[in-house]
């Protein structure tokens, strides 16, 4: 019975003193050993095994971090109340420094932030916050990283994430903003119209340059049949003898007989030719009587 309680109590003692005597460290965990308040060593990842009641270990995580400062009211350099809120990212580098040189990282970076924030917007004026935030969470990492360095922290990354000014800065905004659409919407129009109407010029040219293309080629056409008509006419008067011209001045003295006209203007080549006419019958009807 005594070596029953005995093999109890021993295990016990087992199941109270091993899982302090063995620690499973992870790839991304550390541990820091105390031996009886002494700094020891930083001891993973793997398998560590500790002397029970007598070393003390604290894990430090080794991954990135996000710390979320809350809303802060800070004044520009120009007096204009703002508000800011950001995230800072760290990750431990130095195990022992963390746990031995702060005793709550955390909120030791909310306090130098906030404070380092303040600094900083108060040096930049209330344009230049709004429009710079990149410098801004550039200096802002720059300066929480060369405090908590000596902690062995890194300061990875701060990112703004909102900023809100006065509301008479936002009203001011806000009425910039729409003068702005009002703007690149009257400039956009503008540049339609004038595309437009540089289309339509130059269809308009293009027309122009069809149509005067068109009627010089008609007017060579035209030309060209006159000339050819001329041509013909000439070849044709070629063969016409002098009685034949003679019959159609007659033909034409007929037809002007029959105008009702009273007065009549006869060319002198026509007299001409009809004094021709004249001697050429009283040669025929002479040559007649002769014969007769």
């Amino acid at each position: 019975m005594e070596l029953l309680i005995g093999f109890v109590i021993l295990l016990v003692v087992l199941a109270l003193v091993i899982p302090q005597a063995v620690k499973i460290v992870r790839e991304y965990q550390r541990l820091v050993v105390f031996r009886l308040g002494r700094l020891l060593a930083t001891k993973g990842p793997g398998l560590v095994l500790l002397i029970p009641l007598v070393d003390r270990a604290v894990w430090v995580d080794l991954r990135e971090f996000f710390l979320e400062i809350p809303r802060q009211d800070c004044i520009t350099q120009d007096n204009a109340a703002i508000s800011v809120d950001f995230i800072i990212f760290y990750k431990v580098l130095d195990p022992t420094m963390s746990v031995v040189q702060v005793q709550n990282f955390v909120g030791a970076a909310q306090g130098m932030a906030t404070t380092t924030l303040r600094a900083v917007v108060g040096d930049i004026a209330l344009d230049d916050v709004l429009a710079k935030r990149d410098e801004i969470n550039q200096i802002l990492r720059t300066k929480l990283d060369e405090v908590t360095s000596r902690w062995g922290v890194k300061v990875t990354n701060v990112e703004i994430r909102e900023i809100i000014p006065p509301p008479s800065v936002q009203e001011a905004m806000t009425r910039q903003m729409s003068a702005e659409r009002t703007r690149r919407a009257v400039v956009t129009e503008a540049e339609g119209t004038k595309a437009a109407a540089i289309t339509v010029a130059e269809g308009s040219k293009q027309a122009a340059i069809l149509t005067a293309e068109g009627d010089r080629q008609a007017a060579i056409l035209r030309a060209e049949g006159f000339a050819l008509a001329l041509t013909k006419i000439y070849e044709a008067a070629q063969n016409v003898d002098a009685k034949t011209m003679s019959l159609q001045y007659l033909e034409a003295l007929k037809q002007i007989g029959a105008s009702p006209s009273t007065k009549f203007v006869i060319p002198m080549e026509l007299t001409r030719l009809l004094s021709g006419i004249g001697g050429f019958a009283g040669k025929t009807f002479g040559d007649g009587g002769q014969g007769a």
